[in-house]
């Protein structure tokens, strides 16, 4: 099953077998040591096997509408009660209710290629050795394959969920009095299915379950992309454990997160938005059609923070001196590769004076979005939706918290925190009710990959196989990230749409989209569908679905439509203003060095960061710009302390003029912009300028151990 592959060539494989059984929760249990850069601990994974789900639906849309006669309400049930402590004190050589502490350093001993080293069961699984069946069809034992990669594995194990107290009661048959498999089993179908209004007593269960004593180890077997486990005489997803627990640590080399340092030179550790998504921090199922649940207990040294892409704002717990938990949760089914977490020295920043008014503010909305901020019936799959909320459907702004380094602490103050509400209050206006109820900001550091944020979607990957494995195409070219022409056209064109139909059409549309989709998957076709469905027959214009994917995504290069919205956007004021401006800096850079006394100096207008953009893309069209012209650029506009767009184009016409002047904004945007960077170590290099390529390979030598890999391995071909 070792599936070898070229990352620099290749496509990227999904392995999880999700047409045969499908994660519905996990719960993580992880400590992080930054001194060895691992995280480790347990995940415990609760199932459904694809008799049930395939009764409901063929496809995760008609699994949507199966349960859209659900209504989702908010309760308070009253949770269950179980000794709480960390899942580790539980061994698998317990009796049932035997909840005896073992000590912290009881681990297997094997921690090669990540197989568990039980002689009584052999050593691990071996494609080679066993004929297993992935499906419910044959006369081998079943197989659960997980997307994995640079995971240490450890152990497999059953979780007993019958030796929770209280769970018996999920069992409906009577005849299921003594603990079996099929008893077992029987819990978690009916836990997994809870209704929405008692997601607090779940929570607490999944919580419970996943701290209960072990029932016998599971064999297992990992290759380069994933992590298989099957049950001696478990023939079918459907007699295969429905709960297990995966012992495991991650390697300081795994690629889905990155240990480096921020700003303040204080150590961190994220998730990137990497290739290979999450599943080198825990065993997962990749395909986005596996929608799931998660909570998760993280602990570190106590000066660290802990944030999670969660739906509650977690504070620390201390257990012992010098060490903190930190507990999140989801309550809304998610691919697997929306887990996101973040580990550093943090400061919260808060507003000096905070209304109560930015938290929960309501206001009259006008007719247009009247139709979608209502109670109604949801498409989606069950679970506590804030579109079920009335209260949450007016709340503009809703409570977020902002993290930095120390030293950014002040610029934050001055600017990012005023700006967060009114952002959050324009968001709500456009799309309607924020399907979250909380938001936490971070600002990650210099090497954050925020070119590589690409997921995998339906419409990316390749052919499907029957137990639901396909792959990404080029997933693994680590110059996809920075090709980015699919995002650029995909902005233009919702800009064209919007220019097409008119504001008040298209927004409108959007917030009964974002209501009619919230919580579901959706493709491309589904939203233009929607689109020419709900917008007037005069202002279709001759649009369709097979004209958009022609002009848009099938054809190279700038779509005739849009190049037609361009020459008229050419007319408007604001880049008429620009014009003016690059004749004026044209007519500077043609004067002699010595002027006459009576010449006029050019008076320069005020220009937006857009339009600096716009003005120094043009400059970098012409041929040359003496020095002169380009320290005077740099003074009017204060080219140095403006964003990273306005930056790269200056760093663009320093490069080209060789003005060596300035070469320090060159060495200080690829050590602070390192995303963006990487197309300015291509010009420093074809400049065949000896000095340049000096500066490049100077500012690599500094930056590549900090650099997101794919980041560094382009430049580094780039480079030598």
């Amino acid at each position: 099953m070792d599936i070898q592959l070229d990352p620099a060539r290749d496509d990227l494989p999904l392995m999880a077998n999700t047409s045969h059984i499908l994660v519905k929760h996990y719960v993580l249990d992880l400590d992080v040591d930054f001194e060895s850069q691992v995280i480790e601990g347990t995940i415990v994974l609760f199932l459904e096997d694809g008799n049930r789900f395939k009764k409901q639906n063929s496809s995760i849309e008609e699994a949507c509408q199966s349960e859209s006669n659900k209504a989702c309400k908010f309760g308070m049930p009253e949770p269950c009660h179980i000794p709480v402590t960390n899942a580790r004190t539980f061994s698998s050589e317990m009796e049932y209710n035997d909840f005896a502490i073992c000590s912290k350093g009881e681990k297997d001993t094997s921690d090669k290629d990540g197989n568990h080293d039980n002689q009584e069961h052999a050593s691990g699984i071996s494609s080679s050795k066993y004929c297993c069946d992935t499906g419910n069809h044959g006369s081998e034992d079943f197989l659960l394959v997980l997307d994995c990669c640079d995971l240490s594995v450890l152990k497999v194990e059953e979780v007993d969920v019958a030796a929770v107290p209280g769970l018996e009661k999920f069992t409906r048959s009577p005849e299921l009095t003594v603990v079996s498999e099929e008893f077992r089993n029987q819990i978690v179908r009916e836990l997994v299915t809870l209704p929405a209004n008692r997601w607090r007593e779940q929570l607490d269960y999944y919580a419970c379950c996943s701290q209960a004593p072990g029932c016998g180890e599971l064999l297992f077997d990992t290759d380069t992309w994933s992590l298989q486990i099957r049950k001696t005489g478990a023939q079918t997803a459907t007699d295969f454990p429905h709960a297990i627990r995966i012992w495991y640590k991650t390697k300081p080399e795994g690629r889905s997160v990155t240990w480096t340092s921020d700003q303040s030179g204080r150590p961190c550790v994220y998730t990137v938005g990497s290739p290979i998504n999450n599943r080198a921090l825990f065993p997962c199922q990749e395909p986005p059609v596996a929608m799931s649940t998660w909570q998760a207990t993280v602990r570190a040294a106590a000066s660290f923070v802990v944030l999670m892409s969660g739906e509650n704002s977690a504070k620390p717990t201390q257990l012992w001196e010098g060490c903190s938990s930190w507990y999140y949760y989801v309550t809304m089914p998610m691919p697997a590769s929306t887990f996101t977490i973040a580990v550093g020295c943090w400061t919260e920043m808060k507003m000096e004076t905070w209304s109560s008014n930015d938290l929960a503010t309501e206001r009259p909305f006008s007719p247009s979005e009247a139709n979608f901020r209502h109670v109604g019936v949801c498409s989606h799959m069950e679970y506590p939706c804030r579109f079920q909320n009335a209260s949450a459907t007016t709340q503009e702004i809703i409570p977020h918290r902002v993290f930095a380094p120390v030293c950014l602490t002040g610029a934050c103050q001055e600017t990012l925190l005023r700006l967060i509400p009114p952002c959050l209050s324009a968001a709500h206006s456009v799309l309607g009710t924020h399907p979250f109820s909380r938001l936490d900001v971070l600002i990650v550091p210099a090497n954050f990959p925020s070119l590589g944020m690409a997921r995998p979607s339906k419409d990316k990957t390749g052919h499907t196989s029957d137990s639901g494995a396909s792959v990404i195409k080029h997933g693994l070219n680590p110059e996809k990230i920075f090709m980015q022409v699919h995002y650029l056209k995909g902005y233009f064109l919702l800009w064209f749409l919007a220019k097409r139909l008119g504001d008040e059409t298209y927004f409108s549309f959007l917030r009964k989209f974002v209501h009619t989709f919230h919580g579901q998957l959706i493709l491309s076709q589904d939203f233009l569908q929607m689109l020419l469905e709900n917008i007037p027959e005069e202002k279709r214009l001759e649009l369709s679905v097979e004209n958009i994917h022609q002009d848009w995504l099938e054809s190279s290069g700038i779509p005739k439509p849009l190049q037609r919205e361009r020459r008229a956007g050419a007319e408007c004021g604001l880049a008429r203003q620009v014009r003016a401006e690059v004749t004026k800096w044209i007519r500077v850079n043609r004067r002699p060095r010595k002027r006459k006394r009576r010449e006029k100096e050019e008076v320069f207008e005020k220009l937006l960061p857009d339009q600096l953009v716009l003005l120094l893309e043009h400059l970098l069209e012409q041929k040359t710009l003496s020095p002169r012209t380009l320290q005077s650029l740099q003074r009017t506009y204060h080219l140095q302390d403006q964003d990273a767009e306005v930056r790269h184009r200056w760093c663009e016409l320093i490069v080209k003029h060789k003005f060596t002047k300035a070469y320090k904004n060159v060495e200080r945007f690829l050590q602070e912009d390192q995303a963006m960077g990487v197309y300015l170590y291509g010009e420093l290099m074809v400049s065949e300028d000896a000095r340049q390529q000096q500066l490049a390979r100077r500012c690599f030598e500094r930056t590549k151990e900090q650099m997101d890999r794919s980041s560094a391995q382009v430049v580094a071909e780039m480079l030598f």
